[in-house]
This record gives structure tokens, sequence and C-alpha cells, in this order.
């Protein structure tokens, strides 16, 4: 149970906004500036090769030579966000044939994003038929002006993630195991033998943490795998999206959860194996610590270009805070429930059974991602799970609380 539990945790952490301190500072990555530490500055950007700041305006030509920028995220930050945005504006403006690359859909969503760019589908039709709130299951209005630019600007999407099930198989049969089919989601040749990234990997859990305490070696190598697969894949997918639509001043942007990003070690280390041009790293950065200390500065192996953003605030729209899975029989179960949220608060426990929120019946991940977009924080949701064979109702309020935030649903 561990292992699984662990991943879904580990989701969360690598797309939160909040970072420890000790994974701003690890010694990893590009041996030519993993040694040293380069300035960070509210509203920003920091090149880590010079250490010099830069305006927004000032990027693109920095960028001059870039075939494919990895833009980390986490995924419930407006700031994280805009910063997206402003990067795709500025390179549209200064004259760069923008295309986007997007971990949010599996490459199988395609066709999807091919209609939406075209404007074949109003936003709801778009919600609806790619199946935003099942494929992805964040708040669309994080996404919506991303989208909308590129609606606007005919600048091409492209889903390059692989289907959710794919790493769950990876992580819990090994490569050797998969089906077939299984098997054609993803590259052949991927790499799980980088020491800094399992290094990087272990950061994001504290070392006191129960997960952390009880996992064997073993464990910690399946989660890993799995890891490396979804980065593989998503590096694979990017540059056959870029090669089949590559003209003189194309750059593919890749949006994606900044732990895919940090220290070259996830989607740009994988890549490098099928891909002989240039890849580089923005990934934005709170100038404020969950310690509330200022962040003056960060390793500069970090990311090639670092944007300075406020400190982070949580995200403004509210989760229960729990993680669930697909069951045998295709229902969800609660099998990580959050400390210091709503779900805690309201006694959910894992094991339970999700069988409708507000009266709406929850037979995918989805239905209950459309649920919980209804609402706002303070606002109340009554759940209804099955416990050891019985119905029980919940009722839970969505508020925040000063010490802890919230991750997210089903992360």
């Amino acid at each position: 149970m561990y292992p699984r539990i662990a991943l879904y945790v580990l989701t969360a952490l690598l797309a939160y906004p909040v970072l420890a301190d000790n994974l701003l500072h690890l010694p990893i990555g590009d041996p030519a500036r993993s040694d040293r530490e380069v300035p960070l500055a509210l509203d920003a950007i920091t090149d880590a090769h010079s250490g010099e700041l830069l305006t927004p305006a000032e990027l693109p030509a920095r960028l001059e030579e870039v075939d494919i920028l990895l833009v980390g995220e986490s995924h419930t930050s407006v700031d994280f966000h805009r910063v997206q945005y402003r990067v795709l504006d500025e390179l549209s403006r200064a004259g760069r044939k923008v295309m986007i690359g997007l971990e949010m859909f599996p490459y199988t969503y395609q066709e999807h994003l091919d209609s939406w760019v075209s404007g074949h589908y109003s936003e709801q039709g778009f919600l609806e038929i790619a199946e935003w709130y099942e494929a992805w299951g964040y708040h669309w209005d994080y996404y919506r002006d991303l989208f909308v630019l590129a609606r606007d600007r005919g600048m091409p999407m492209f889903a390059v993630n692989t289907p959710r099930e794919v790493i769950t198989a990876v992580r819990e049969k090994g490569f050797q195991d998969l089906t077939e089919e299984e098997a054609a989601h993803i590259p052949s040749d991927i790499d799980t033998g980088s020491e800094e990234h399992l290094r990087l990997f272990k950061a994001y859990f504290d070392e006191d943490d129960p997960i952390h305490s009880q996992m064997s070696e073993d464990a910690w190598k399946s989660m890993l795998r799995a890891q490396c697969t979804w980065d593989a894949t998503m590096g694979y997918n990017s540059i056959k999206a870029f090669q089949a639509r590559r003209e003189e001043g194309a750059i593919l942007v890749v949006l994606a959860g900044s732990g895919h990003v940090s220290y070259g070690l996830g989607i740009e280390r994988q890549a490098a194996q099928w891909f002989d041009g240039e890849v580089a790293s923005l990934i934005p950065v709170p100038v404020r610590g969950e310690d509330d200390e200022p962040v003056a500065s960060v390793q500069g192996s970090y990311a090639d270009f670092l944007w300075g953003i406020p400190e982070d605030t949580g995200p403004i729209y509210p989760s229960l805070g729990i993680s669930t899975r697909k069951t045998d029989d295709d229902r969800r179960q609660v099998i990580h429930v959050a400390e210091g949220t709503p779900a805690e608060s309201a006694g959910f426990a894992v094991g339970d059974l999700l069988v409708a929120a507000d009266g709406v019946a929850i037979d995918t991940r989805g239905a209950f991602n459309r649920v919980m977009a209804t609402k706002r924080w303070g606002d109340p949701i009554s759940v209804t799970v099955e416990r050891e064979g019985e119905n029980v109702t919940i009722e839970a309020v969505l508020r925040r609380t000063v010490e802890t935030g919230e991750k997210g649903d089903d992360e």
C-alpha cells in the first residue's frame, strides 16, 4: 500500500508551489552550475548561466537558439500560470512560431486539442468532449487564459502525456511484464539509473514522515521507475511534436509540473536520448519559502531560467484533501487523506468508497472533479461514502487552514 499512497502524495508535492528550502539548494544537475547559487528577485528572470537579471521582454533573445523550452508549474498556482502566459506571449511577440506541449492530456487526446485550436469547440464543449475533469481534474480557470491565447493566436497544442493507467502498470509490474498494449504507449528506452534523480525524488519527502520511513529501497525504485516513464514519455512525445511541425523560428514550450523539470533530471534528461537540439528550462520560484523566510538565491542548476514570483497564498479554488484510485469494479476509493484539510476535519477515512457528492453519483474521477469545480472556499459539500458495507454521509465545509494550504484532490 505504501508505494501507491506515496506516489499519489509525491504527485501533489511535485507540483506544489511552496518548496522546502533544501529542494532549491541541492548540488545536483548540470555540473557547471551545481556548485553555486544564483540570485532570485521578485518579478525578475534570472539567467542561471550568468546570474543576470532579465526583464520578460529580454527573455526571447536568450532563447533564440532553443528548440524546446520546459516551463515548470504548480497546477494550482495562479502566479505560475501567469508566468507561463507571459512566456508564450513574449515569444510570440518576438516572432517565434510558438507551439505548446501539455502534460494535461495523454497523447491519445490529440484530436481534441486540434479541434480547440481550430475553433471547432466552444469552451463548454471542449471541457465535456475532451473530458477535462477526467483527464486532468484541476479547475479549468487555472488554465483558461493559456488555452484562449493558443486558440486566438493559432498556437498548435500537443498532448504529450501517456494514459494514467500505463504509469500505474509500470510501477506495479515493471517494464518486462507490461502487456503489448501497455508497452506501446511508452518509449522503449527509459533511463532509470540516475542516482541524482533518486536523491531529488527522496528530497520531496520529509525524513521523518511515516511513508518515507517505512518504504524499502525496492519501493523507492518502483516509484522512480514510474516517474522516469512519465518523464520519458513526455520528452519523447514532445520531440515527435516538434519534429513533425518544425520550421524556421519554431519553439515548443512544454508546460509540466516543476518536478518534471527541476535540475534537468526529468523530461530533459530523458529527451537527451533522442534529441540533439537545444532544450532549456524555466521555473517560477516563490521569493518566500515554506518557513516564511525570504528566498534570495537558488542553486544554479535548478533551471536555466528562474522567474521570481510572490509568496504562495494557496490555491484560489478549493479542494477536499483526498486522493483516490479506481478499484477493480470501477469505483473510486480513498487511499490518502491529507493532514489539515477539510477531508480530515470531516472524518474521511482511507478505504472509503465514494458514492455521491451533493446528490451526484460519483462513478468516475471526472464526476467528482466536476462537482468540486462548482465550489468556492467556504462552501459546504455533502459526500456519501460506503464504509464497511454501509453508506455514510459526510458533511464537510471547504475551509482553509493557516498552517497547511491545500494540495488538491485526486493527484
